[in-house]
């Protein structure tokens, strides 16, 4: 059975998504609505977003939640100018699936239609797993929203470093970010 409030939450985050122009974002961050309650919205660690328990399968209604989306010193909401509706992300909200590099910059692409170059307003950072070693890379998209680079996507990254002063390092927008250190 479908709970009301959910289905208007849903629906009103929709709307609000929908007031963007184009391929323009809401502006959420001047939006401080009170905050309404829980969601069952989980962006699982591959990217998928699930809703009660089930994949949401229309691309575009993830790509204007996503438009919504706001991280907060509590949490991932979706947010509206009336409504703040708290989700779960196991990793990161998005996936950076493809990559160009062009004229000196690093053109990123993610999974819901983000495109964003690196440089010092969206750097790329690469934490590294002490006890495996296992490097986890994102790069910055807005806000405080940040997207996992997708293995593929890091192999390309790496095949464009450059060694220097014991580290492994790629250069975008002017700025040189590391991708790990060289043993």
């Amino acid at each position: 059975m479908t709970n009301p409030e959910t289905s208007s939450g849903l629906s009103s985050v929709a709307e609000a998504a929908r007031q963007a122009p184009g391929r323009g974002l809401p502006p959420v961050h001047l939006w401080h609505p009170e905050h309404c309650g829980d969601i069952d919205i989980l962006i699982r660690a591959d990217g998928v977003w699930m809703h009660e328990g089930s994949p949401i399968g229309r691309v575009e209604l993830v790509r204007l939640f996503s438009t919504v989306l706001r991280k907060d010193p509590d949490g991932y909401h979706l947010v509206t100018p009336v409504e703040k509706l708290k989700i779960r992300v196991e990793d990161l909200p998005f996936r950076a699936i493809t990559m160009q590099a062009v004229d000196g910059v690093l053109r990123f692409t993610t999974d819901v239609g983000d495109v964003v170059e690196a440089g010092a307003d969206h750097p790329i950072i690469v934490e590294t797993d002490a006890a495996t070693g296992e490097p986890a890379p994102r790069v910055h998209v807005r806000g405080d929203l940040w997207a996992r680079i997708a293995r593929p996507v890091f192999y390309e990254l790496v095949d464009l470093a450059e060694a220097a002063e014991g580290r492994l390092r790629v250069r975008s927008g002017g700025e040189a970010f590391v991708l790990g250190e060289l043993e």
